[in-house]
């Protein structure tokens, strides 16, 4: 089987070296293109490099790593070489299949990873066209599990999915970021030692959390013992974050409607809102 990708940005670069990494995929069935082919040099030792139409005319599954602006131009540049059989992956959870259709047929499926895939520690997001077949989902699947779990999604879920896998990183880290900085008016901690042991604890607690079965709850009952200062800390956050939190996903998830509805407009599909 071979595997192409068009794009080199932060995705494509990471799908083709964990793709290396993982050992089951030799240069001989990688292929790489990108816009500006300089930035491939260094991928030389692991993959075949080509353009956009060497890439698709020998791909089986073909992963499109482009922004959304450049979507519709690519395809329409390589349309026609594309594979009869192959398996197109789109990167960009924005444009719907019935946008993907307007400019080319086959089978496709979109696919969402997170920044924890650099440690093998995705949750991947994919979603498939209507008629894929199931030997081309396992497929896709098996290769993508060398960057960690891979959760099935349908179309319309994608965009909540991926507030809640590709886009939670962002928001954890924000969120302690304001943790630490916050902590550090109260002690003469060094800012370097706060965040240290605020991450330690973060990571050990989610790993806590899976190994043990543990539900938040579960934790918060451990920890904050009636009457105690951890409790304190607890009765705050539950008073006071539900409002932030709401209104995150409130902003995030119209953000990607109006993404959304750009990205379609690209390929002639109106907003009927």
């Amino acid at each position: 089987m071979k595997i192409g990708i068009i794009g080199y940005g932060s995705m494509g670069k990471m799908l083709l070296w964990k793709f290396s990494e993982a050992g089951k995929i030799g240069k001989e069935d990688l292929c790489v293109a990108n816009r500006t082919p300089e930035k491939l040099e260094e991928a030389e030792g692991i993959a075949r490099i080509s353009n956009n139409k060497g890439v698709a005319g020998v791909s089986d599954i073909l992963f499109l790593c482009v922004r959304p602006s450049d979507l519709k131009t690519v395809i329409e540049e390589i349309k026609i070489f594309v594979k009869p059989d192959a398996l197109v992956v789109s990167l960009n959870g924005s444009v719907t299949f019935e946008s993907l259709h307007k400019v080319m047929d086959g089978k496709l499926a979109k696919v969402i990873p997170s920044l924890t895939a650099e440690i093998g520690r995705s949750q991947t997001l994919v979603c498939y066209d209507a008629g894929v077949p199931d030997e081309d989902k396992q497929a896709l699947e098996a290769l993508l599990k060398c960057i960690g779990d891979v959760i099935e999604l349908p179309e319309k879920e994608m965009g909540m999915g991926s507030e809640l896998a590709s886009c939670m990183p962002g928001f954890i880290a924000s969120i302690f970021d304001v943790v630490c900085t916050s902590a550090q008016g109260h002690t003469s901690l060094s800012k370097e030692r706060i965040v240290q042991m605020v991450l330690s604890t973060m990571s050990a607690t989610g790993d806590l959390m899976l190994q043990k079965d543990m539900t938040f709850e579960d934790v918060v009952n451990r920890v904050a013992t009636k009457g105690g200062i951890t409790e304190e800390g607890t009765k705050v956050v539950y008073e006071g974050f539900p409002g932030t939190a709401d209104l995150l996903f409130e902003k995030t998830l119209e953000k990607r409607r109006l993404t959304s509805e750009k990205a379609n407009a690209d390929f002639g599909i109106k907003n009927d809102g």
